[in-house]
């Protein structure tokens, strides 16, 4: 009758929530807030934080036009340890034609970008501690109350 009404409808237990689930967003991971600051320099194709990507678009110097790099970041936990992401290099070279090959990339700077971003996710969730902490204090009453 519901669906004919055009009405809502559930199905034995699947709509019932099972208690609260614990949620993170962008906003408040800092792995995730750390590489979006770290690749700011770079013009964003895709950012997917439910599926753990962030992809540049290709960019590169003034100077070579070339050669143009793409990164991709893989989020393989949200933890802040060195095997939480994967960093992906793309590296595009075209002849005077304009024909491109694209090669992928593995040299210190794939190292350099990742310790980049775990290093200022680490500074970032110092900081997150120490807000949640100091907001936990209680209010303390004047001295002549």
């Amino acid at each position: 009758k519901n669906i004919e009404e055009g009405r809502a409808f559930r199905l034995g237990d699947i709509g019932k929530k099972k208690g609260g689930g614990t949620f993170q967003f962008a906003s408040s991971n800092p792995l995730w807030r750390a590489t979006m600051e770290k690749l700011s320099f770079a013009p964003l194709n895709n950012v997917d934080y439910a599926g753990g990507t962030i992809v540049t678009d290709w960019f590169g110097s003034e100077n070579q036009t070339d050669e143009s790099i793409k990164i991709t970041i893989r989020f393989l936990s949200n933890e802040i340890r060195s095997d939480a992401l994967n960093v992906i290099i793309h590296k595009k070279i075209c002849d005077d034609s304009n024909n491109c090959r694209t090669v992928m990339v593995k040299n210190n700077l794939n190292d350099e970008i990742k310790f980049a971003i775990l290093k200022k996710a680490s500074q970032f969730e110092k900081a997150d501690d120490a807000n949640i902490k100091a907001n936990k204090e209680p209010a303390r009453l004047p001295k002549n109350y």
